[in-house]
């Protein structure tokens, strides 16, 4: 009788503590993630949805303020590193040291986008008119590519990344991002 009034009381504890928790959300954030889990194409099922974007939507707001724009952005970078082989959050990881996720970054040396994608690309692929700045234009791009570094670095995450980076032979963008992604989005 004592183990049932126990049990009883730390379930409603639980259940004050969980509700305490929902109430604290956002709004504007809920509204966001309720929209983009239902138009959230990438994902196995709703609740994998929900689970992803908000978990990836706190780190995120570091860099992008706006809940709406944080799913927007969440959304295209899971579908395109879904659609590459890649695990999205390792393209987070890759985004937040190439540009800090701004998709209008342009390097010193001409990379663009949020995935700091070389222009010569375009011409090497035959669309010199695509737009290296538009997000979905540079994540197909950069997931592409990446996931082609991994394939020619038999897997090697570090080396892969240095091939990405054009810095092959040294690691240290490699550790930077394997850093964030270790730190902030696995």
């Amino acid at each position: 009788m004592i183990r049932t009034a126990l049990a009883s009381l730390l379930l409603c504890l639980l259940s004050a503590s969980v509700s305490a928790q929902v109430k604290k959300v956002d709004p504007e954030l809920l509204l966001a993630l309720k929209g983009a889990v239902t138009e959230a194409d990438s994902f196995a099922d709703r609740f994998d949805a929900e689970v992803w974007l908000m978990s990836k939507s706190q780190p995120l707001a570091r860099y992008i303020k706006a809940p709406e724009e944080r799913m927007r952005v969440l959304k295209a970078i899971h579908r395109e590193a879904t659609r590459a082989g890649l695990q999205p959050e390792i393209v987070l990881a890759v985004i937040q040291i190439e540009s800090a996720f701004d998709p209008y970054a342009v390097s010193r040396v001409g990379a663009q986008g949020m995935m700091q994608v070389m222009p010569f690309w375009k011409n090497e692929i035959g669309r010199p008119d695509d737009n290296l700045i538009d997000m979905d234009t540079n994540l197909r791009y950069g997931c592409t590519i990446l996931k082609h570094y991994i394939g020619k670095a038999k897997g090697n995450l570090a080396n892969a990344l240095a091939y990405y980076n054009g810095s092959y032979g040294r690691h240290t963008y490699s550790s930077k991002v394997l850093d964030a992604w270790a730190d902030r989005w696995r």
